[in-house]
């Protein structure tokens, strides 16, 4: 059943709708007692220093935030009401922060409580003890419509369903395809009970999620890290979380997720941000970026670094006062051996030898009589002749000046690489004209992240609670190995579309991907239900799947729309005048507008549209009622979606690549950013792989 009324409905008291917005009135007015009374709290004489003064207001402040009531966001969506519970009372509003009256009597339940989690999960099959569920329909914040599916009534109505059949709640629907303008938003209304079992996986395991065009795959992996933080607050409070991005750009569009979910505290980043221990200024032809991001490049550090330890060929004298005290040679060989052969970094080793070195100076002075404690031992590690055995045996390793010695100089690269790399693969890797120092070295993304393996061979790289990594499939092997790196004594979620890699090293298959990430036992999840993507337009992008990711799944759209494809032959001399016009077209419709062309193709395009007088923006800039066209080169349109998008010249997407297989993903990936209507323009000639 669905119901649907006017701003001025009376608000009779056998109206349901009137009764839903009453209900939303008194949760606001609840919702903005509890920030008034956060904002009321008077810490003075509750901290015992300035330090804890600070660290007191920030979490106040931060809670004020949380608990922010924005006018165009609905405080609930929907209700669950339970034939049979142990709870007290039987109805519940499901929304996305818990609010409370004053006598602490729930208005609205949290999203991500385990008695809110049959609002996804429920259905007719299962219905979980529940009678009655509710979907909320909203214009801006007010409240405009509901609509119930009776799911312990086999003979009631019903508007929900999955891909495979049954109609779609047109409440829901209608959430799903409502006009975006500005970041992306949450999804916590629409999420689907697929994506619900991914969301609510627990925090010890790792989840890498397949998931084609359209099928939700970020929304859920920001969604898991907001019910983790949820269900695991003071532990992740702790150790951290962290959500990596593919640019810039994806990262903007993406970052007011967690906030609107009441999460400020969720970190974002890039790989090249994590890896940023040397400016990157240089490139990689992609071959050479191929081999440096091949996992074999991570025994060829290992061998580097360890390669600086000798062993000790000389007795060591130790004099404190008039007493000399004598280690041989033998001795020191055997505490170098012991520590090369324990699983410990090279510079944990390197500070252990000196009081090593110093216990056994110990020992004898006990056995001689004398009675030392820790501050000599101390003493003796920092011994000229001890510091100057460790240096020799044991020198000190800078991450940045190996890598810059490999990629230098061929004796250096080839002993440690032999049968390792090809003879073919060093010369790849060897710089044309060596730099003469870390600081005017020429360093590539790639190179960063070598050095980053090699600060953690030398030192351990702090690991945090939880990462999710989106768009992995581009990641390198080595890429792999640095994120996982951030993860070790944690967990990870890992979003990707094999259909979708498009640099020369893109991820082959998950097992591999997730062995280099170093969390083999991970469970793959596949996600097939497109509910963004029309279908005319996936079915039509599609037909590239067999000409480059052979045996990966179509997505199946549930979303019906006739008329959102739509293919436009322009002539060569006015292609550009062509696109304007397509622009223009797509600027009558509400909603977000995406023109995405090949790089190459970015500088005309932008020279037309300032001569039509059309405003546009660039990727990570926000989009307004105002200025809502931007364009997009095809390389950064990954991960972004525009409610319309016009195509420019697909031929030159494709030959703008290296290779095919990639220009065809790279040209799925901007044929299936479209949620609403998709137009092609074109002068020459579609790639053969798109014909019927």
């Amino acid at each position: 059943m669905s119901v649907s009324a006017s701003a001025d409905v009376d608000a009779d008291v056998d109206d349901p709708l009137a009764r839903e917005r009453a209900h939303l009135s008194a949760s606001r007015a609840a919702l903005r007692a509890m920030r008034e009374d956060v904002e009321s709290l008077d810490i003075k004489d509750v901290t015992a220093n300035w330090v804890n003064a600070v660290i007191l207001t920030r979490q106040i402040e931060d809670r004020i935030k949380a608990l922010a009531d924005l006018a165009d966001t609905p405080l609930f969506f929907g209700r669950l009401d339970y034939l049979h519970t142990t709870q007290e009372g039987q109805r519940f509003y499901i929304g996305r922060r818990h609010v409370h009256d004053a006598d602490g009597d729930p208005m609205v339940i949290d999203w991500r409580a385990p008695v809110s989690q049959p609002y996804y999960q429920a259905s007719k099959q299962n219905p979980q003890d529940v009678g009655l569920r509710r979907r909320f329909g909203y214009t801006g914040g007010a409240l405009t419509a509901y609509e119930d599916e009776h799911l312990s009534d086999p003979a009631a109505e019903t508007f929900f369903g999955s891909a495979e059949g049954s109609h779609t709640s047109r409440l829901l629907q209608a959430e799903i395809e409502r006009p975006r303008v500005g970041p992306m938003r949450d999804i916590v209304a629409t999420i689907q009970p697929e994506q619900d079992e991914i969301v609510r996986s627990d925090l010890s395991g790792t989840v890498c999620v397949q998931g084609g065009p359209g099928t939700g795959k970020t929304a859920v992996g920001l969604h898991r890290v907001a019910y983790l933080l949820y269900a695991h607050r003071e532990r992740l409070a702790r150790t951290g979380t962290l959500v990596i991005g593919p640019n810039r750009s994806f990262l903007h569009y993406i970052e007011q997720v967690l906030p609107a979910l009441g999460e400020l505290e969720v970190k974002q980043a890039t790989v090249d941000d994590l890896v940023a221990h040397v400016e990157v200024r240089g490139t990689d032809e992609a071959a050479t970026a191929v081999v440096k991001g091949d996992a074999r490049m991570a025994e060829v550090l290992r061998r580097a670094v360890w390669s600086h330890v000798t062993l000790p060929t000389e007795p060591l004298m130790v004099v404190r006062g008039s007493r000399r005290w004598r280690v041989p040679a033998y001795e020191l060989e055997e505490m170098v051996r012991e520590l090369t052969d324990r699983d410990i970094r090279y510079g944990a080793a390197r500070e252990a030898l000196p009081q090593r070195i110093a216990h056994a100076v110990l020992v004898r002075m006990e056995q001689a009589g004398e009675a030392p404690d820790d501050r000599v031992q101390n003493a003796v590690a920092r011994n000229a002749a001890v510091k100057a055995v460790v240096k020799e045996c044991w020198p000190a390793v800078e991450p940045a000046k190996l890598v810059l010695r490999l990629l230098s100089d061929p004796d250096f690269l080839a002993e440690h690489a032999a049968g390792v790399l090809t003879e073919d693969e060093q010369k790849q890797l060897l710089w044309a004209k060596p730099a003469r120092s870390v600081r005017t070295a020429k360093w590539s993304a790639a190179d960063a992240v070598l050095i980053d393996e090699t600060t953690d061979l030398v030192e351990r790289t702090h690991s945090l609670g939880h990462v999710v990594v989106d768009e992995a499939q581009d990641l390198s092997p080595m890429q792999y190995r640095a994120v996982g790196r951030r993860c070790t004594t944690g967990s990870a979620t890992v979003l990707g579309d094999l259909a979708q890699g498009t640099t020369p090293w893109a991820t082959e298959s998950w097992a591999q991907a997730l062995a280099h990430l170093g969390k083999p036992e991970a469970v793959v999840e596949e996600l097939t239900a497109g509910f963004r993507v029309p279908r005319e337009v996936i079915a039509y992008a599609s037909r590239l799947l067999p000409h480059m990711s052979p045996g990966l799944a179509p997505v199946e759209s549930v979303r019906e729309n006739p008329g959102s494809l739509e293919i436009l032959r322009a002539e060569p001399e006015s292609l550009d005048a062509s696109v304007v016009a397509a622009c223009v077209e797509a600027l009558t419709h509400e909603g977000s507008i995406g023109l995405i062309a090949a790089d190459a193709r970015i500088a005309p395009l932008a020279e037309a549209l300032d001569a039509a007088g059309l405003p546009y923006l660039s990727p990570g800039e926000e989009t307004t009622a105002e200025s809502r066209l931007t364009l997009v080169p095809a390389s950064l349109a990954k991960g972004l979606e525009y409610d319309y998008v016009v195509l420019d010249e697909p031929s030159a997407v494709v030959d703008g690549e290296p290779d095919e297989r990639t220009g065809l993903r790279r040209l799925y990936v901007a044929l299936t950013r479209a949620v609403s209507g998709l137009a092609v323009v074109h002068a020459t000639d579609l790639p053969e792989q798109l014909a019927v």
